[in-house]
């Protein structure tokens, strides 16, 4: 932090980039839901078919994508960059190359994508909300990009990112915050928060994130998408930015996120096993192999992950799962959840080992956001003041899980960093055989609350951090995890009852407090109408059961208020917000 202001040119370097984002975003055509409706209430397979009957062209798409894009940025703040030219241009070459061959360049063709801003495209920064990498472009595509590309996809835009990729709240001093599309006073959730914005608002037909300790799973389920967190060695991470290179205690991945579980399969089908240059070891060179289900299928389930009871919202999305796959005629069986608390404690322990240190190194002039600050600082306080800090609150205010998990946020020794991934390799076999051995060894997946709340408000994920264990555990144990909507917050249905109060699954005291108390951040009538959704997941290297599995409880659970063509700025509530001062 400069004591007299940062220098000019830092704060020329933002209004650069923000200029050319506004710049760009003006060459969009204005949104006509006449002209251009029809395209956004495809998917991207439908998108295929119809340029392949001839009824639509790459470029007309394309346009209608790019109008409805430059709308979401308006209402969600969700871009970074703008790829109009470049997106007009591989349009114009597709329809070119259909209208003399006759054939598809893949099952992708014409279908408008969105890429996460930390993915490379070439020529085209990846500052992921760093101002001292603005204006770096990147020299060659992510294998990734270069795999959906292949396969006749269009990036048109990339997406917004919380500072250092670890706060599910979507904000950086950069690109300022993202918004929920549903509502503006709550996060999208992160670190994918802008792509969650964007698929929701229909601003692109199919996208891809990623996913360290749920930042696939959390926008998804905040902003009402389908989604895949792939096992860590089934998609290539190689052409990526990111703030901590060399942090591989969990590794991070990347998967798709879309408006339908076709589509996250189709996507998922062209990423799978694609290796690139074929230089890192990842992924392994298994393709997407096809499986076939029984016809009844026997699911886990639970409602709570004992960090943080789980909301009336979270339990009712659940247990709407459960009651539709019934009646479909599977079996369900309620099982112990998981040990939360231990994979909350793990994650911090790696995450802090270096007291942030790395990871806050590319901020350089930037500010820590606000939903950093406590989380970073507190592993750089002196040890008798965190010793102070625990013993009073496990021995006044009772609450031995916060105090337990805030012992593990310090710096650590590389003895004790060892010791931490000896723990991680034994809670990975406890937490398998937990969910896959005796008693359950029948089960085919288990259905789990993506998060005890729906998506929170604004600058309230620092004190609710541990809210992501629900998430987290399923990156240290590397299981493949989908992402299924399943209903909205009903502000009567979802109010905090006195059989949800006396109902087993209470968590920290604390933290509890926090998101149910006097001033909770839980609020059924300001969270009226946000999504809610299920993690579907799978036993290692079963993403494509996992995939097989989300159509049926999709199917299971009926028509309802998602996917395409299902967003229009209206129904965005809440005060629009503002990009942050630097």
């Amino acid at each position: 932090m400069w004591p007299f202001g940062a220098p000019q040119s830092y704060y020329d370097s933002i209004d650069l980039k923000l200029a050319q984002r506004a710049d760009a975003l003006a060459k969009a055509p204005a949104f006509s839901a006449e002209k251009h409706q029809t395209y956004l209430n495809a998917s991207a397979t439908q998108i295929v078919k119809n340029i392949q009957a001839g009824t639509w062209t790459a470029s007309d798409v394309v346009e209608a994508y790019l109008a409805r894009a430059a709308q979401a940025q308006e209402a969600t703040n969700c871009l970074t960059e703008v790829l109009i030219e470049q997106a007009r241009e591989e349009a114009r070459k597709l329809d070119a190359e259909f209208a003399e061959t006759g054939k598809l360049k893949g099952p992708l063709h014409g279908v408008p994508m969105s890429i996460k801003d930390q993915f490379h495209i070439a020529g085209v920064d990846n500052t992921i909300g760093f101002t001292q990498w603005a204006h770096k472009p990147a020299k060659d595509d992510a294998v990734v990009v270069t795999a959906v590309r292949a396969a006749g996809a269009i990036p048109i835009v990339k997406t917004n990112v919380p500072q250092t990729l670890i706060s599910f709240e979507n904000s950086n001093p950069l690109w300022g915050p993202t918004l929920n599309p549903w509502s503006a006073a709550h996060t999208p959730g992160g670190s994918s928060g802008g792509e969650g914005a964007l698929l929701a608002t229909d601003g692109a037909a199919l996208g891809i994130g990623s996913d360290i300790g749920g930042s696939i799973r959390i926008p998804s389920g905040y902003c009402g998408l389908y989604a895949l967190r792939p096992g860590q060695a089934r998609v290539s991470y190689e052409g990526t930015s990111e703030p901590n290179p060399g942090f591989e205690a969990i590794r991070v991945v990347a998967g798709p996120m879309g408006r339908s579980v076709a589509d996250v399969e189709c996507l998922a089908r062209i990423l799978i096993g694609e290796r690139g240059s074929g230089r890192g070891y990842f992924p392994a060179p298994v393709p997407y192999r096809d499986v076939t289900l029984p016809k009844k299928l026997r699911f886990g389930y639970f409602l709570n992950d004992n960090v943080i009871k789980g909301s009336p919202a979270t339990h009712r999305a659940v247990l709407e799962t459960v009651a539709a796959l019934r009646k479909a005629g599977h079996e369900c069986v309620e099982i112990e959840s998981p040990d939360a608390i231990r994979a909350t404690a793990l994650f911090t322990d790696f995450t802090s080992a270096d007291g942030f240190e790395k990871w806050l190194s590319p901020l350089g002039r930037d500010k820590v956001e606000s939903s950093l600050r406590t989380m970073t600082l507190w592993p750089r306080m002196p040890g008798f003041v965190q010793a102070s800090a625990r013993w009073f609150i496990r021995t006044v205010i009772g609450d031995e899980i916060f105090a337990s998990i805030i012992g593990h946020s310090r710096r650590k020794t590389v003895r004790e960093y060892y010791d931490c991934v000896a723990d991680r390799v034994a809670f990975e076999q406890e937490t398998r055989a937990h969910f896959w051995d005796a008693p359950n060894p029948a089960l085919d997946v288990v259905i789990a609350p993506v998060q005890a709340s729906p998506a929170l408000p604004h600058d309230t994920t620092d004190q609710l951090s541990p809210l992501a264990g629900s998430t987290m555990i399923y990156n240290l144990v590397d299981s493949p995890v989908g992402v299924v909507p399943v209903t909205r917050v009903d502000a009567e249905r979802d109010a905090l009852s006195d059989a949800w109060r006396d109902a087993p699954g209470g968590g920290s005291p604390m933290l509890e407090k926090i998101l149910y108390g006097d001033q909770a951040k839980y609020d059924p009538k300001a969270m009226h109408g946000l999504p809610v959704g299920v993690q579907i997941v799978g036993r290692p290297w079963d993403e494509e059961k996992v995939l097989a599995i989300m159509h049926v409880v999709d199917e299971a659970l009926g028509p309802r208020d998602f996917g395409p063509g299902v967003w229009s700025p209206e129904k965005q509530t809440g005060a629009q917000g503002s990009k942050r001062e630097t």
